[in-house]
């Protein structure tokens, strides 16, 4: 089993170089393993924390995006029915929208005598902080005053 040089073959019986077991597979090494969990200890709470952070960016928006939508609603409302004159400017949404509360300020606009300006805000509290959003629109009054 030995060449002319006396240097055993690598496919003898015994030698170093045999694979024992099925031809063509290899097994992972205790390195390898641990080389991968460590990757792993490594990216995972970097990936949830980044998830973490996208989801709490996609709830922040999607209740500023709502309140934008409430306020223009509450606006149209205000405008339609005159309300700027007389009706009580502030409130909330109801038992349908319980985090969301609402006020408005009608001030006169500066440029015209028969225009005035009619600002709506919503507040709701986001972790512990009051956001909000301000939409504004210039309302004909028909008079003077």
């Amino acid at each position: 089993m030995s060449d002319t040089a006396g240097v055993p073959r690598r496919d003898a019986p015994g030698s170093p170089g045999r694979r024992r077991g099925k031809p063509g597979r290899r097994a992972f090494t205790l390195i390898e393993i641990l080389a991968t969990l460590v990757l792993v200890a490594i990216i995972l709470p970097v990936a949830m924390s980044g998830i973490s952070l996208a989801l709490t960016v996609a709830d922040e928006s999607r209740r500023q995006t709502e309140a934008a939508s409430l306020a223009q609603a509450k606006m149209a409302e205000i405008v339609a029915c005159a309300q700027w004159n007389n009706a009580s400017l502030a409130g909330d949404f109801g038992p349908e929208q319980p985090l969301y509360r609402w006020s408005a300020q009608v001030t006169d606009w500066q440029q015209a005598a028969n225009v005035r300006q009619l600002d709506v805000q919503v507040w709701w509290n986001l972790r512990g902080r009051d956001r909000s959003v301000t939409l504004t629109t210039l309302v004909y009054t028909g008079s003077s005053g």
